[in-house]
């Protein structure tokens, strides 16, 4: 397998837009001056706003003992250590500066605390927290009432795409989940389908609302991306989504008119007005609702005429402006592409900006991919926007387009230690744009291809970056053709493992592990083959979203810098949410208090969801770096 290695510039192939690679190089060269030119001092003096989040102490009884873990937060000092309580009892000698603990004579029937030491003073503990009784936690869930379409086909629900925030303010975080029909469609498809339905959960299964989407959103993978976060900054998340005439909020108020249905005979809904819409964490209740921008216009100007691509959307969380969040919302990737920023301050619903391909940055049509991410990319402090092949900046502007168009996966991170600045490592759907890189990584601040596997003419579908070779500096890199690459672009063998979907920190070393389908593996280099450390089918566990295999959700939801996993059961009356009982050694912060990964899991159930990936090198041989500044409401 043949890797190319771009020493002295991007070589890239001209776009369906007709983008010129000698003019795609010149705009990534131009990017590369402006960061350059760019200053930390303008960076937010107190940095981003994040969470106000509790010690997220989470007890696992494992047959044979206890483990407990919490979280090390983004806002504690760094001489802070703990002591363990069960019940009254202290169970450590001297306070400790691990986040994890193992209780051999816990049983299910225990509860504990976790006091913070500072300067030998012990502070107050959080609530105590009951020992689960299983390796997962089990949160029962209200499906919604089978249907019929108008053509009299019926159809049922199953859980699907997920999110997690603070909805109530109280440093616990609550599950978002969305209802898909079993007859929602890809946009290339004809058909009716069912309402989309959005729930929020405490984990002890308590519904706080229910959102109905009513029958003027079509259902499918890439129609309904929701954003939960604290928008306002008042320590309680909210929750915003594209609606339209016939949506039902949390407290049973319709938006728009009651009675309209805008679908076609074919079941796509190519007319109507479509909204924006700000729902309240608490409650679902509407609080504020705009025109979503851009409109349709002409169905036939994205792409085609019967309502695949004017309809493929996303969504994220950036903090724009360095220090307060941001909603960011697009439509169109094949061709037209447009990304319209959002406020929500003080009650009200103000536009940032909006970018428009076809006015403001030619070079960005056809780039998009099946996913939106985020990352700082040229160091000034603010967030940039990963739009698959290129990269839009925190003030609306064209940052550059790598010209190669199209993909389904992106990773966005600091993929090799031994390099200034982030990474992006993408994979691309069509030959006669892509050229010989098919597969490639290139600089996050530039768009300079650093290197690239030929994709053999084929539609790459899949790609995926995580450290799972310690003999290898950084992540390794590999999708559904070619082989398996380092960050440094080493051919490390012609062959590719065979998982290349999801990735989660699970046990207790540096390495990530693989997450495919409903199954938790480690890579054996030697035998160059994943070894399973955990198959939640056993446990009635199943993924979503077909052959992509997903979870619901994957982050740090609690305990400590691991990963949960959250899948739904098979019949979906019940989220599994499973969390390590693996002891680490590991000092490091809760990665939900790291900007750029918390961002990327508020965007996971966009389109083809990504795994996150934080702004700083998380792998085997990483250096331990001062957290970045952050604060809390």
């Amino acid at each position: 397998m043949k890797i190319h290695h771009v020493l002295t510039g991007a070589l890239v192939f001209a776009s369906l837009a007709g983008v010129c690679s000698s003019q795609v190089q010149a705009e990534a060269t131009t990017a590369a001056v402006k960061a350059k030119a760019i200053s930390l001092a303008n960076a937010s003096p107190r940095g981003k706003q994040m969470e106000k989040l509790d010690r997220g102490v989470v007890a696992i009884n494992t047959g044979k003992s206890n483990f407990i873990s919490w979280r090390l937060l983004g806002t504690d000092p760094d001489n802070i250590s703990f002591n363990i309580y069960r019940g009254q009892d202290k169970l450590n000698r001297v306070p400790q500066r691990e986040t994890n603990f193992t209780d051999d004579a816990g049983t299910t029937a225990s509860s504990y605390t976790i006091r913070p030491v500072i300067d030998g003073a012990e502070l107050l503990a959080d609530a105590p927290k009951s020992t689960w009784n299983n390796l997962y936690k089990t949160i029962p869930v209200q499906k919604p009432a089978d249907g019929v379409t108008p053509n009299g086909s019926a159809y049922s629900y199953v859980l699907n795409d997920g999110s997690a925030a603070d909805l109530d303010g109280d440093g616990e975080y609550e599950l978002i989940v969305k209802w898909q029909p079993t007859n929602a469609k890809d946009n290339s498809q004809a058909g009716y389908t069912g309402n989309t339905y959005v729930d929020a959960y405490k984990l002890d299964g308590k519904l706080l609302w229910r959102i109905d989407l009513g029958k003027n959103i079509r259902a499918g993978a890439h129609y309904t991306t929701f954003l939960a976060y604290d928008f306002d900054g008042d320590g309680k998340a909210e929750v915003m989504m594209k609606t339209a005439d016939g949506t039902v909020d949390g407290k049973g108020k319709v938006i728009g008119n009651a009675a309209a249905d805008y679908r076609n005979d074919k079941g796509y809904i190519l007319s109507g007005p479509e909204y924006l819409t700000v729902f309240n964490g608490m409650t679902g209740a509407a609080m504020a609702s705009t025109n979503y921008i851009p409109t349709r216009g002409d169905v036939a100007a994205w792409g085609d005429a019967y309502g695949n691509r004017v309809d493929r959307f996303l969504g994220t969380v950036a903090f724009l402006d360095g220090e307060r969040p941001s909603a960011v919302f697009s439509r169109g990737y094949y061709t037209r592409a447009v990304i319209a920023a959002w406020d929500w301050r003080d009650g009200k619903l103000t536009s940032r900006w909006t970018f428009d391909s076809d006015i403001e940055g030619g070079p960005v049509n056809h780039q998009g991919a099946h996913w939106m991410s985020v990352a700082d990319v040229d160091g000034d402090g603010k967030d940039d926007l990963i739009y698959g092949a290129a990269t839009v900046g925190s003030n609306g502007k064209m940052l550059y387009s790598t010209g190669l168009c199209h993909g389904d996966a992106l990773h966005v991170g600091k993929l090799d230690p031994n390099r200034p600045g982030q990474q992006i490592y993408m994979v691309h759907e069509t030959p006669s744009c892509y050229g010989p890189h098919g597969l490639e990584m290139h600089d996050a601040a530039t768009g300079k291809i650093i290197w690239s596997v030929d994709g053999k003419g084929a539609d790459v579908g899949r790609g995926v970056c995580m450290d799972i070779d310690p003999a290898y500096p950084g992540e390794e890199c590999w999708g559904s053709v070619g082989g398996l690459i380092s960050a440094g672009g080493v051919e490390i063998s012609p062959q590719h493992p065979r998982r290349v979907n999801f990735a989660i920190w699970w046990d207790g070393e540096l390495l990530r592990e693989s997450l495919d389908g409903t199954l938790i593996e480690k890579w054996n280099p030697k035998a160059f083959a994943f070894e399973r450390l955990l198959n939640g089918a056993t446990y009635n566990a199943a993924s979503n979203n077909g052959t992509k295999s997903t979870p619901v959700l994957s982050a740090d939801l609690f305990g400590d810098w691991r990963e949960e996993v959250v899948w739904r059961n098979n019949d979906s009356t019940a989220l599994l949410v499973f969390s390590t009982t693996i002891p680490t050694v590991h000092r490091i912060t809760s990665l939900m208090h790291n900007p750029q990964y918390r961002m990327q899991v508020a965007g996971q159930n966009a389109g083809y969801n990504q795994p996150p990936h934080p702004s700083f090198y998380l792998g085997d041989g990483m250096t331990l770096t001062k957290p970045e500044l952050i604060y809390t409401p």
